[in-house]
């Protein structure tokens, strides 16, 4: 099973929302679809993130991983982030080595959470 990139697209980043123009989560949910995504990489696009305070975020995880909360994130980032998410499935932890990490992903962790605990 591969990785899970959650996409924050209500996001507002803070600003007031202008008819007719979509908000920063779902412009950054946008460019990141119109992209190729990765191998072992399945996108999912959520409501609320509870990062609101961080402008638009995303997460990954996936099995037997450690999960990541990152933000903020724009639309400018897009291939940044598919390629990150790449690396962080080829990991086997979810652990991308931090001199492998681009500066978005170093600075910018707003949450790490523990893979769950799996019984046999």
């Amino acid at each position: 099973m591969g990785v899970i990139l959650h996409v924050c697209t209500t996001c507002r980043a803070g600003q007031p929302l202008v008819d007719g123009e979509p908000c920063a989560g779902a412009r950054m949910g946008a460019a990141i679809g119109a992209l190729a995504v990765p191998e072992g990489v399945t996108i999912k696009p959520v409501e609320c993130l509870s990062a609101c305070k961080f402008g638009p975020t995303i997460a990954l995880s996936g099995p037997d991983r450690w999960s990541y909360l990152y933000g903020p994130v724009t639309e400018d980032d897009a291939a940044l982030i598919l390629d990150y998410a790449a690396a962080f499935a080829a990991t086997p932890d979810g652990i991308v080595p931090w001199r492998e990490r681009p500066s978005l992903f170093r600075k910018n962790v707003i949450a790490r959470l523990p893979a769950p605990e799996t019984t046999t």
